[in-house]
């Protein structure tokens, strides 16, 4: 049985540049980039092509951003995809590897963030669940300090974003996917508070915490981000086959503080 051929298109780490550049990506930019590799279409290199086209225009002085999640370090009686037997769950806590930020894999957010984590001179931040991974000269400065009850807050990468003046760029990946929106969850008046257990290292050798946090979700961030977009300028434009969206990140934060509680108020689906 013969392989049907690709159909494309084709893009190569130059192709990519200039599109990026079309689109408004500048040299000494701060981005946090989302990303779906297979929206490009064929891209000669794959990941480590798209992560050399966004450094390109980045040059020296600019400093790319990722989620670089890892949420399999978390309670396994909250696991649903697939489910385990709870008979396994004190066995799973005693054991999960203590997360180090030089090896844990990245978990659902694609293989251009696992690219960037491991690229040369790559910082990541400190949550076992929620970290980011930065190359470039802010790497260092934008990573520290992520505390363990702040998954996406005011101690987070998110919140020291916003005061560099970053942007994020959707580069094929939808609204649902932009954390920034989750600083905004943060900033709403009394927002519930859940328990969020995970595997860390201490002073003390491994230990298995839990912390006390606000409550997030992506829940009709589509929706949201669609709004905004109408309403806000979003640069966008093709790069290969995906679209591209290129906008403030504290435009976007400052949008969804104000259109969060309107349209999915505290106990809404």
């Amino acid at each position: 049985m013969s392989t049907p051929p690709l159909t494309g298109p084709l893009c190569t780490r130059d192709s990519l540049t200039q599109e990026l550049r079309a689109l408004g990506l500048r040299p000494g930019d701060t981005v946090l980039v989302h990303t779906s590799l297979s929206s490009l279409g064929w891209v000669n290199g794959g990941a480590e092509a798209v992560v050399r086209a966004l450094l390109d225009c980045l040059g020296e002085n600019g400093t790319l951003v990722v989620p670089a999640h890892s949420s399999d370090n978390s309670d396994p009686a909250e696991w649903q995809h697939p489910p385990v037997p709870a008979e396994w769950w004190p066995a799973i806590r005693e054991t999960m590897p203590a997360y180090d930020p030089r090896t844990a894999r990245t978990r659902g957010v694609g293989i251009v963030p696992e690219t960037v984590r491991t690229w040369p001179g790559a910082v990541r931040s400190a949550h076992p669940q929620t970290s980011f991974a930065a190359v470039g000269p802010r790497a260092k400065a934008l990573m520290d300090g992520h505390a363990l009850d702040c998954r996406l807050g005011e101690r987070s990468p998110l919140a020291r974003l916003e005061a560099a003046g970053a942007r994020v760029l959707l580069l094929g990946a939808g609204f649902g996917s932009c954390t920034a929106f989750h600083l905004a969850e943060y900033r709403l008046p009394a927002p519930p508070l859940v328990e969020n257990s995970f595997a860390v290292m201490t002073a003390e050798g491994r230990r298995w915490m839990t912390v006390r946090e606000p409550s997030i979700s992506e829940d009709r961030f589509d929706e949201l981000g669609a709004d905004f977009e109408r309403e806000r300028p979003v640069a966008r434009a093709a790069v290969g086959a995906a679209t591209g969206r290129l906008f403030p990140l504290a435009e976007a934060v400052a949008y969804a503080r104000v259109w969060l509680p309107q349209h999915r108020p505290r106990g809404a689906p």
